[in-house]
């Protein structure tokens, strides 16, 4: 296995945490100021009166997720909206910047930060504990009472069932990005290894089709599974903002 191929990292050693991911660090990093860039640019351009593509697909984005969020949150959802739209935004843009080739242009740095675990680990983490840190000040230690429902004995299997949650959340994400990302190496290893079957050299097939189809097929899986994983935070959420009856 090369540096350049997917599941190995640049590791930088830092004083009390140890060694991290630097190219998941970097790559997240870029995608931070893209992401900043892009919205920033899109905002700016509500200063003129003319109306844009892409101001029309963002905004249709916006309030179906919007829509999305406050119809099965309710109300008490509202405030959560912006943070969903975040999530959604930054595990989109993280997914899709893995299908700029820079390890396969030659730069030690590339890849979706998404298809490492550390990094759906913390964002799988970051929603868990939102969410018991909601719970607890909406509801106190009432929060954990389906811990016990619908029978005592339960318990056991229900904390393992809410403890799941998270590494679902994190495995899932890793596991299909991680995936395109071993695609889009194979397909670079036979563009660059000329391989043959018989007279026919498939490298220049991929290299035509290949590239296309990688960017298509990242685009969908990165679209669905950051949609996914908002979509599964909305619905671990719906028992911290409920109402108490």
């Amino acid at each position: 296995m090369t540096e350049a191929s997917p599941g190995t990292h640049i590791l930088w050693n830092w004083p009390l945490v140890g060694e991290v991911h630097a190219d998941t660090i970097v790559v997240t990093w870029i995608a931070m100021a893209l992401g900043i860039a892009f919205f920033g640019w899109l905002g700016a351009s509500y200063r003129s009166h003319r109306v844009t593509k892409t101001q029309t697909t963002l905004e249709a984005a916006i309030n179906w997720l919007s829509d999305l969020a406050v119809s099965t949150l309710g109300r008490n959802g509202e405030p959560f909206v912006p943070f969903i739209l975040c999530l959604f935004f930054f595990i989109f843009l993280l997914n899709q910047i893995g299908t700029i080739p820079f390890r396969e242009l030659g730069s030690a740095f590339g890849g979706s930060p998404t298809a490492d675990v550390n990094t759906t680990a913390c964002l799988a983490v970051m929603v868990f504990l939102l969410i018991q840190v909601v719970a607890i000040r909406r509801h106190g230690i009432k929060a954990y009472a389906h811990l016990f429902k619908p029978f005592l004995i339960l318990f056991p299997i229900n904390v393992i069932e809410e403890i799941a949650r998270p590494v679902t959340l994190a495995l899932r994400l890793f596991g299909n990005i991680f995936a395109g990302e071993i695609l889009l190496f194979i397909i670079a290893s036979v563009i660059i290894q000329h391989v043959l079957i018989g007279p026919i050299n498939i490298s220049i097939g991929a290299a035509i089709v290949g590239p296309v189809l990688v960017l298509l097929f990242n685009l969908f899986v990165g679209t669905l599974q950051a949609f996914v994983f908002t979509l599964l935070t909305i619905v671990y959420m719906t028992s911290a903002v409920a109402e108490e009856h």
